[in-house]
């Protein structure tokens, strides 16, 4: 077929179909020649048209076709040295998928043809493959951006009122019977109106969702009958991936998740994207050849100085190079159009630190961050990093710039063990609870501090509190894989258990767990599931079981629970006092004399410095001052709210508490108690009375201030 061609434009990179004809751009600065070749459908074996790309600017590759249309199927030929010692790895038998493609179709079918060396060869990958791999790579596809947003706006939900709720496209909804079948695991089901109505009921702001650019599922999980449940291992960086989509026309997977977006803005509900821009699923020397690696492997990823073999710093075979210009616009123009042309809300960062990496040592001042911080559009979105990577040194907890959030494990692992009864202090209790000042105080807010007990890589709450070891049989691995330090306890014994009084238990430390992340400073983290008891089986690394261990079971959710963790949800958004913009100051406060914050003994005296780092001790009282805020609103009025009263016991045994004297407040209201299941009596408690708070238990009283005889919040 003759196919009329110009020379077209070098920008914008990928697919660009502008009402008459689609632009093709493709950076590759080591290549000799670059072949453009279109197909009639994803399954097709043999391209219909090649075409060769002789236009180059700045080492973009380009071509104007008048004639493609929305729809159009199409991959790369690149032609190049295949020099793997020099790290070039150039291949014309083997199909690429552009790196700019705004949707993918088909799944990769594994076979040999993928790799650019001959499988099997004694000389390994230094071999050069001529089979063809077009019959095996998903191809991507040219779109149509128009899109009806009507009047769209994200929510731009302040930090500090947000709450987030890591989910799964599929695995939130492939189980829920309020859904269409048909729907079931897809954007179209969290777009349907039974999930924006949990949601909303829940009272979560943001929903951050895993990994849904287009991924891989590694070949040894296919032969084992798994898949990569999670999706962290990324080839298109633009795409949806359609399997999340309902409809299976090519591209109207772009639509779907555009009119998700839409719906759940409608709610006043965020989203936010778990990406992965620290490596590709094309994995090391011994991996396949779908796109970067055959493109320009040198001028996409990290090498050694031998320059046969990848850095990794990711523990999936490479690493992409941040630190290269093309990179570094690949990066930032996939954000800008997630943001542009998606309109999510922000970005949860996988192993950020790997991003930061100038050479070998992070660097909080890299590139990468010094452009984020100045573009003037990803900069004003939420950016939350994934604090570490496997790498060393890659442990950054604390240490990104300003503008950004952390996933803060150091949260997660001291909550675990005051719970748990493991050796810790009060001290660093107090300083999680309260915002990790010490983390973050230097030059940000309470809010950088993400907060999480669980996330989808580990336990479950559930599991958490139900199991001492993983069991991870079913992922085929021996149970070597996943974390083996949890930091959990089962509470007496391994799994399910008909014990009445483990059972009683474990709901207990599941209310004390989130009572202690609902109400502490910064910016709560709940995984999708927690709230409704949802269990793995003791799994704690389900990254590739795409069935009922990781899917929530909504027909068998623990209600009590979930009513909980609303009222708690709820409660903190009512409240300022939980979501407080700065930081404790520790001093009296104006007009009444006392401090923002104060710590109590279960004496009713006041804590010292000693009592501060005294190991095993598992009780404390913390009062907050509801006039102590020290924060103004949009009207530039002072923001203040009722007082709290909140007593962590976490010692097995009771322990009798005497309230403050009348100078903190005249009369306490019970507000709850994690001992107890269902609502609390209502409790009306004077200053100086004394209370008994149950062993493992969390309990919060309330002081309502009146001003002109109205309550303020």
């Amino acid at each position: 077929m003759k196919i009329t061609t110009f020379p077209g434009n070098a920008f914008p990179l990928g697919a660009t179909w502008d009402g008459e004809g689609t632009n093709f751009a493709l950076y590759s600065e080591n290549a000799t020649a670059v072949e453009l070749c279109l197909f009639n459908t994803a399954a097709d074996e043999v391209e219909s048209t090649k075409i060769n790309v002789t236009e180059q600017t700045n080492f973009i590759w380009h071509v104007y076709l008048p004639d493609v249309k929305p729809g159009q199927h199409y991959g790369y030929r690149v032609h190049g040295p295949f020099e793997p010692e020099n790290g070039h790895r150039f291949n014309p038998n083997k199909l690429l998928i552009d790196p700019y493609a705004k949707a993918i179709c088909g799944e990769t079918e594994w076979d040999n043809s993928l790799f650019g060396y001959e499988v099997g060869s004694p000389a390994e990958d230094l071999s050069f493959s001529e089979t063809d791999s077009a019959p095996y790579v998903p191809k991507s596809v040219v779109i149509d951006s128009a899109f009806d947003w009507e009047d769209d706006k994200s929510p731009n939900t302040a930090y500090y009122n947000t709450v987030i709720y890591e989910t799964h496209v599929k695995g939130f909804t492939k189980l829920n019977p309020a859904i269409p079948e048909e729907l079931r695991g897809t954007y179209a089901g969290i777009a349907h109106p039974a999930s924006i109505a949990y949601l909303k009921e829940l009272g979560i702001t943001a929903i951050e969702l895993m990994p849904v650019h287009y991924f891989l599922t590694d070949r040894h999980l296919e032969e084992k009958g798994l898949t990569n449940y999670w999706g962290y291992n990324t080839i298109g960086f633009f795409a949806p991936d359609e399997r999340y989509a309902a409809k299976d026309k090519s591209g109207d997977q772009v639509v779907e998740f555009k009119t998700m977006v839409k719906e759940l803005h409608k709610a006043g509900i965020e989203v936010i994207l778990d990406v992965v821009y620290n490596h590709t699923g094309e994995g090391n020397q011994m991996g396949p050849t779908l796109s970067f690696k055959g493109i320009d492997n040198a001028s996409y990823y990290r090498l050694t100085e031998d320059k046969r073999y990848y850095m990794d710093y990711t523990g999936t075979g490479n690493t992409l190079n941040a630190n290269l210009p093309n990179v570094l616009r690949l990066m930032m123009d996939s954000l800008r159009y997630w943001i542009m042309e998606m309109h999510v809300d922000g970005f949860r960062f996988d192993l950020a630190a790997t991003l930061a990496r100038e050479l070998h040592e992070v660097n909080r001042l890299s590139a990468f961050f010094d452009i984020i911080h100045q573009d003037p559009l990803i900069s004003q979105v939420k950016l939350i990093a994934e604090p570490w990577d496997v790498g060393e040194g890659g442990y950054q907890v604390g240490k990104f710039p300003q503008g950004w959030a952390e996933w803060n494990g150091k949260y997660r692992d001291n909550i675990r063990e005051y719970w748990n009864g493991t050796e810790s202090t009060l001290a660093e209790f107090a300083d999680r609870i309260t915002g990790s000042s010490d983390l973050y105080k230097d030059y940000r807010r309470p809010t950088s501090s993400i907060n999480f007990v669980t996330a989808h890589d580990g336990f479950t709450l559930h599991d958490l509190v139900s199991y001492n070891d993983k069991h991870n049989d079913a992922n085929g691995e021996g149970n070597n894989d996943g974390e083996s330090n949890n930091r959990s306890w089962n509470c007496g014994a391994e799994g399910p258990t008909d014990d009445p009084l483990v059972n009683e238990l474990r709901t207990r430390q599941k209310r004390n767990f989130l009572a202690t992340l609902f109400l502490s400073q910064g910016v709560p983290m709940l995984v999708a599931g927690d709230e409704l008891g949802r269990t793995q089986q003791g799994n704690n690394n389900g990254y590739c079981q795409d069935n009922e261990i990781s899917w929530i079971n909504w027909e068998a959710a623990d209600k009590e629970l979930q009513d909980f963790t609303k009222k708690l949800i709820h409660l903190r958004r009512e409240h300022a006092a939980f979501s407080r913009k700065n930081w404790f100051k520790g001093e009296s406060v104006k007009g009444n004399g006392i401090e923002d914050i104060a710590w109590f003994l279960p004496d009713g005296s006041q804590m010292e410095q000693e009592h501060w780092e005294q190991d095993f001790a598992k009780s404390v009282a913390v009062f907050l001052n509801g006039q102590g805020l020290h924060a103004v609103n949009s009207e530039g009025e002072k923001v203040v709210d009722d007082s709290f009263y909140i007593v962590f016991n976490a010692h097995h045994e009771p322990v009798t508490y005497k309230l403050p004297d009348v100078a903190y407040a005249k009369e306490w209201e019970l507000v709850f108690d994690t001992s107890k299941a269902g609502e609390v009596d209502q409790m009306v408690l004077k200053s100086g009375e004394s209370l008994i708070v149950d062993g493992r238990s969390v309990i919060l009283l309330q002081h309502q201030l009146i001003q002109n005889g109205n309550k303020k919040q």
